[in-house]
């Protein structure tokens, strides 16, 4: 999955795109959960479902 490595997305919980850098497997006591960490446009790193985010394309800003 990491082949998305700077793909453009959509956060579908803030309404904000951003920059994908990894994902990752959450292994939670009952289930595993897909995570993605990405860069929001200021620069912050923050941690997301990976079923949140969409991957977008050009300049759709």
């Amino acid at each position: 999955m990491d082949i998305a490595f700077g793909t453009k997305i959509l956060n579908r919980k803030t309404n904000e795109i951003g920059l994908l850098i990894k994902t990752w497997l959450n292994e939670f006591a009952d289930e595993n959960i897909w995570y993605a960490t990405c860069v929001d446009k200021n620069g912050k790193r923050y941690h997301i479902e990976l079923d949140e985010i969409v991957p977008i394309e050009g300049n759709e800003e």
